[in-house]
């Protein structure tokens, strides 16, 4: 039934299906549905919308999503507090002491993954590989391991490696990097003028050698790569990310309906589809948007299946 699938990641408005979502889901077939605190009231209540969605596809390990990173981006804040554990948190602790780190994230990250499971989700939108930058927006702030593109991408690898012990897909995220920024990509498009000698030396360098199946683009200009178009709508930038940065798998856009992207949806989703982006991700439930994306969205290809198939390897 994969094969009748879409090439897209959609968000809902509520606790539960409506009437149109579940019309919508059986029509269009998305490759994967993303929760956020809208989503998610109680244990129950989240237990049944996961089943219900799993059962429209007839698919126990169809792909969930979430964003729960920790600090101040937590979608799971009825049922735990992770406020204090943010991924700087760890990042601070990896520096004073590793063999407290190494002990306190994993706990943390069972923790975590044993939440996910109970409540049927399975894939991670984390860990954050951004560098912190204290003249940079906000946005990343607290949510970046580290200044350091050695230590990001250390406990990077850890993250991945700890999630896929129990059970739980991981998204690197925002390749090829949003420590940069001094604006936030959710209301205005980033420009970042550095060079790509410089570039490959710091931001980039935490997404490489990544064992996850699955990396999130960033909604930023590099413009001495590309000066027109974002990293999730430029193929100059999704190419460097494959041959320099060397990812060989899934690569998902981030939000299409965030401000920073112009122009109509669907002319963005088609473009990031050319650039080389494999899946498209729409988060707000807006169904008219939803559905812009779905007609415009390509059926999965052999090599979606292929990882798809090796994700839920994962997962089982």
């Amino acid at each position: 039934m994969i094969k009748k699938t879409r090439s897209f990641i959609c968000g809902i408005k509520g606790i539960k299906l409506n009437t149109s979502e579940i019309k919508f889901l059986k029509k269009y077939r998305p490759w994967g549905v993303i929760l956020f605190s809208r989503n998610i009231r109680s244990i129950k209540q989240t237990v049944n919308l996961t089943n219900s969605i799993k059962e429209i596809f007839k698919d126990n390990h169809y792909p969930i999503l979430i964003d729960e990173e920790g600090g101040k981006v937590s979608r799971l804040n009825n049922f735990i507090n992770s406020s204090l554990f943010s991924a700087r948190f760890f990042g601070n602790l990896y520096k004073k002491n590793k063999k407290q780190f190494f002990l306190y994230h994993e706990v943390y990250i069972k923790q975590i993954s044993y939440l996910l499971n109970l409540l049927g989700i399975n894939l991670n939108s984390v860990p954050v590989l951004d560098l912190y930058r204290d003249n940079s927006h906000k946005v990343i702030g607290s949510r970046s391991y580290s200044k350091n593109p050695k230590i990001a991408s250390n406990i990077g690898n850890y993250c991945i490696s700890v999630f896929k012990k129990n059970k739980i897909g991981t998204i690197i995220k925002h390749i090829p990097g949003h420590g940069l920024a001094k604006v936030d990509s959710h209301k205005k498009l980033p420009y970042v003028k550095n060079s790509l000698s410089y570039l490959n030396k710091h931001d980039f360098f935490p997404f490489k050698k990544k064992d996850a199946l699955f990396a999130m683009t960033a909604h930023i200009i590099y413009q001495k790569i590309d000066p027109h178009n974002c990293a999730t709508l430029s193929k100059k930038i999704i190419n460097l990310i494959r041959h320099k940065i060397g990812f060989k798998n899934l690569i998902i856009s981030d939000d299409l309906s965030m401000k920073a992207l112009k122009g109509p949806i669907s002319q963005n989703t088609k473009k990031a589809f050319t650039a080389g982006c494999n899946l498209v991700l729409h988060c707000n439930g807006n169904y008219k948007e939803m559905c812009n994306v779905a007609e415009n969205s390509p059926f999965v290809n052999s090599f979606i299946i292929k990882k798809t198939s090796q994700f839920k390897e994962i997962i089982s």
